[in-house]
């Protein structure tokens, strides 16, 4: 049988190169981004649609065109601070949006979905590292939004035989091998992007924070590589396609690096220093995170591979430094929306399947 996955909000960052290693692996992928965040040309699907999950239109009629075997789920807004300013439009997109694709998936009895959730799930926890018993309690809509599309596919297991794996994020960062996609955000939040352009452009970095309890002031993070991350989807892919389930596991490093020393392992491989200005706490903001991979050792029998901070912030650094990356910045600063008209190629080919 043809295995055929739908992978909403595939052109962005981690669902881009995701969709990559599925098709290393022969599955034919259908992308649905409605491009508000991704990027057109990031995505390297047998097929894309552009437009929302939302749209029960466009769901028909690609659940209808294809013999879909499976969904990934990436497709969410995502910025913690915008979830806070405007909760209507996170809990729309991500959890009203969710509930249209499952019920698109159970009228056209499609069992299987992975989902991109998030430790923002876990909130401040008062154990480390976290471990998926560690107590829920998210601290903004943004989170609550991942951990009330998890009840839900809890309930539709119960009642409906959907079978899922939520995988819990820790910081996604770096990009894969060949440079080919990688992580390109209008705005960017994320630190280790944020803190090689600022080096690139000998402009200074911002630290929001140097008095937490922490050895050096700063908070501290487990930074995962995003190609671990895409792993870990196919393995749990290959999970749910022996066994029915419903799953919440971590993904994570397991190590944890501070501001600081993410400052200086740039440094390090740049053989430069980074100029630094300090800024007050951001609301919220935990000490520590750091999580645990047991379970996902044991039931997806999945590893990190890349765990070494400065090979991971060295992959950031070359893909900025790359053709690709900069041809991508170069079109997105003529057009911030980040629309459909970023390098829409193939899109002839493709129109037949809106």
């Amino acid at each position: 049988m043809e295995k055929i996955v739908l992978v909403t909000g595939g052109a962005g960052y981690i669902g881009s190169t995701t969709t990559k290693l599925l098709q290393q692996y022969d599955y034919k992928t259908i992308t649905l981004d409605n491009l508000s965040s991704g990027t057109r040309d990031l995505n390297k699907s047998d097929f894309f649609y552009e437009g929302s999950i939302s749209n029960e239109k466009l769901l028909e009629k690609i659940f209808s065109t294809f013999e879909i075997t499976a969904v990934l789920h990436f497709a969410a807004s995502s910025l913690v601070e915008e979830s806070v300013q405007n909760p209507k439009k996170y809990y729309e997109n991500n959890v009203v949006g969710t509930i249209k694709l499952l019920e698109k998936m159970l009228e056209f009895n499609v069992k299987k979905i992975i989902f991109s959730s998030s430790a923002s799930v876990y909130g401040k926890p008062k154990k480390i590292p976290i471990r998926e018993k560690t107590k829920t309690k998210p601290l903004n809509p943004y989170g609550r939004t991942k951990f009330f599309i998890e009840e839900i596919l809890k309930d539709y297991h119960t009642a409906y035989g959907l079978s899922s794996i939520s995988l819990r994020y820790f910081n996604a960062c770096g990009t894969e091998k060949d440079l080919e996609v990688g992580e390109v955000h209008t705005p960017e939040t994320h630190l280790i992007p944020l803190l090689v352009r600022a080096a690139l452009e000998n402009k200074p970095i911002s630290i929001n924070g140097r008095d937490y309890e922490t050895y050096d002031g700063t908070c501290i993070r487990d930074y995962i590589h995003v190609s671990d991350l895409a792993n870990a989807h196919l393995k749990a892919l290959n999970y749910l396609e022996k066994k029915e389930a419903c799953l919440r596991i971590n993904l994570a490093n397991e190590q944890g690096f501070s501001i600081l020393e993410i400052i200086q392992a740039l440094e390090k491989i740049l053989g430069k220093k980074i100029q630094i200005k300090n800024s007050p706490r951001r609301p919220g903001d935990p000490a520590i995170l750091i999580g645990k991979n047991e379970t996902a050792e044991k039931i997806l029998g999945w590893k990190t591979q890349i765990t070494n901070i400065e090979e991971i912030i060295k992959t950031a650094y070359n893909w900025q430094c790359s053709n690709r990356f900069k041809e991508l910045t170069a079109l997105i600063d003529k057009n911030p929306s980040i629309s459909s008209s970023i390098l829409k190629k193939n899109q002839t080919e493709q129109q037949e399947f809106y």
